[in-house]
């Protein structure tokens, strides 16, 4: 028995465990699907300083998905985690499609006085266009948000299903034991993938058109990854903690969960 699922298929399951077992996993789905819509709206608004890194500030949440992810892997399945990274994948394309349903529809003709903001100098946006004068608040944010929506749809497509794929590929190497091994073994390839790709995608129009060096790209990089890579080392203990508690109150025997 390897997953909650094929254990509720094939024994009886009291309907109270099967709504706590329901509730588990529609919180575990909620704060995924909310921490990857926080990183697609803060995107690269915002740089911060977090001791050594330069933190694009959308980067902050992005952590949280690769522990929730993990912790359906390891309670309900691979088949579980597969659905939930595709319907995030499908909220990514919601997001930006409303996003450029905005700045293509026309302005009203009365505007609030913050709408349009007077440069002082001209600017080079993320998408390399360079904005002189005075530019639409919706229009700047529309700029630094939607290049970020682009690339984290084609990180988060390889990143997601890298760390489920690696997840099982070591469960089963381990045949269920090592709950460290697989969390960070996975958790850690796929952020890699996450890091290097999004800067990439983001930032590649810029750094063709000459307004960023190769190392402030490289910094960008190593800065995302090194930060993700310490938030899945420390959230090895607190994962251990919520599967041993979580087996306990969903009520998962060994078999089940391993």
């Amino acid at each position: 028995m390897n997953s909650l699922e094929e254990a509720n298929e094939r024994h009886s399951v009291d309907p109270v465990i099967t709504e706590r077992r329901e509730r588990v996993f529609l919180i575990l789905a909620g704060v995924f699907l909310c921490a990857m819509t926080m990183l697609n709206i803060l995107g690269i608004t915002r740089f911060i300083q977090l001791g050594p890194w330069a933190l694009a500030v959308g980067v902050l949440p992005y952590p949280i998905t690769f522990i929730c992810t993990d912790l359906i892997c390891e309670l309900y399945g691979k088949k579980r985690a597969n659905f939930l990274v595709t319907f995030g994948l499908s909220l990514n394309l919601f997001i930006l499609a409303f996003m450029w349903l905005g700045q293509y529809m026309p302005s009203a003709d009365t505007q609030p006085p913050w709408q349009l903001i007077q440069l002082a100098e001209s600017i080079t946006l993320p998408d390399g266009d360079v904005v002189t004068g005075s530019v639409e608040l919706f229009s700047l944010l529309y700029a630094t948000t939607s290049g970020a929506v682009i690339a984290s749809m084609v990180a988060y497509f390889a990143a997601q299903y890298c760390d489920v794929f690696l997840f099982h590929f070591w469960k089963r190497l381990t045949k269920g034991k090592h709950l460290w091994l697989r969390n960070n073994g996975s958790t850690i390839i796929s952020q890699g993938v996450d890091s290097f790709m999004v800067i990439a995608v983001t930032f590649g129009a810029q750094f063709i058109a000459g307004a960023l060096t190769a190392s402030v790209m490289f910094t960008l990089m190593t800065s995302n990854y090194l930060f993700k890579v310490m938030v899945a080392l420390l959230d090895t203990i607190p994962l251990y903690i919520l599967v041993h508690y979580l087996r306990r109150y969903l009520q998962l025997s060994e078999e089940e969960i391993g």
